[in-house]
């Protein structure tokens, strides 16, 4: 009987391999009955949501037997304002994850191809096969992309393309120049997908103004969350910008309410928290230096990021030295299901747990 329910399921789906998230705290509690946990898995804030934020869900918890707003009426108004776009160039998301989804669904069929990097965002390929579509996994250069083999895989079946710009799990990044290039070459039967999560950790002498291209590519998208520098993952909040034709595509296969009340809120009140964001940047800076000045100690290499982690090669069993790790009560992430089997990935954490992790990792490397 159960093979007959997976035997009904589409072709694509039947194959799918799930995304595995980071270990939860909890589970490995459960799992070794250790405390105090350090876990630097998810690229998630250390230091949490700004005090804005906590303020909004605050005040809105007494409305929770309401449906949320379902256009985000309010959320669309402070992005339009702070990006100087319009709303109806906006799509929210359950994270941006979730405009991965919505994409894919809006514009691929079986018959289309999708363009994407080796060792991109694992969700790439997890979109594309559950719609039936073919991916075409084009070799990185230095960890990154390389956009002039991505462009030559390009056919008239490719029907997205997806840039991660920082890349996740690398951390590596594209210039300006080469990513407008890029899209500029794309015939309008293409949607590029820049994927911009990291975005906010990007330093201003390297970081990309591309909300200035909607005005000229109809066949862009960018998807940003609030996730990660705003510190909202548990909240599952994203939002998508693009011409106003495309999220009137995107509306229509979005489920209604997406976004509960306590995200919209939340995410509205992180836009206007300048402090706390500076403070976020901050700290990652001096954690990924810290980081890395402790790699260099240990003999390790590692790629140089842009996002809020770092992707470390233990020169050994990426797998072995997690699983070590969480033994002394750490989480990372091993990354070779990235075809990375002998690196990790490291999340930016606060001070301690940079100093907690380094003395783990010594002591498991010995």
């Amino acid at each position: 009987m159960n093979n007959t329910i997976y035997n009904l399921a589409s072709l694509g789906v039947q194959q799918l391999i799930p995304y595995k998230a980071g270990k939860p705290i909890e589970e490995l509690e459960r799992e070794l009955g250790l405390t105090n946990i350090v876990k630097l898995a998810s690229n998630e804030n250390p230091i949490g949501p700004g005090k804005k934020a906590l303020a909004a869900i605050q005040q809105a918890l007494s409305g929770l037997a309401l449906y949320p707003d379902g256009s985000g009426f309010s959320l669309k108004q402070t992005l339009s304002n702070k990006y100087s776009v319009s709303p109806e160039q906006i799509t929210l998301g359950n994270g941006s994850n979730e405009l991965l989804e919505l994409v894919a669904r809006a514009f691929l069929t079986p018959v289309h191809e999708v363009v994407f990097s080796q060792h991109a965002f694992a969700v790439y390929p997890i979109v594309t096969q559950s719609v039936g579509a073919k991916a075409v996994v084009v070799p990185a250069l230095n960890y990154g992309h390389d956009l002039d083999a991505m462009l030559k895989a390009v056919t008239d079946k490719t029907r997205i393309v997806f840039i991660a710009n920082p890349n996740n799990p690398t951390g590596t990044l594209l210039s300006q120049d080469s990513v407008e290039r890029f899209i500029k070459a794309l015939p309008d039967t293409c949607i590029c997908v820049l994927d911009e999560a990291y975005f906010e950790f990007v330093s201003t002498l390297e970081a990309i103004d591309s909300i200035e291209w909607l005005k000229k590519f109809p066949n862009l998208l960018i998807t940003r969350t609030f996730s990660k520098a705003y510190g909202l993952a548990g909240l599952r909040v994203g939002y998508g910008l693009s011409s106003p034709e495309m999220a009137d595509i995107l509306n229509r296969v979005r489920q209604p309410f997406n976004n509960n009340t306590l995200a919209l809120v939340a995410a509205e009140a992180a836009l206007n928290d300048e402090e706390h964001l500076q403070e976020t940047i901050r700290v990652n800076a001096s954690g990924m230096l810290q980081l890395t000045e402790g790699f260099k100690a240990l003999n390790l290499e590692w790629i140089p990021s842009s996002g809020n982690f770092v992707l470390v090669d233990i020169k050994q069993s990426g797998q072995d030295i997690y699983e070590a790790l969480l033994r002394r009560g750490v989480i990372v992430r091993p990354v070779a299901n990235y075809e990375l089997p002998h690196h990790l990935r490291i999340s930016i954490g606060t001070e301690t747990e940079n100093k907690v992790f380094l003395k783990a990792l010594a002591e498991t490397l010995k």
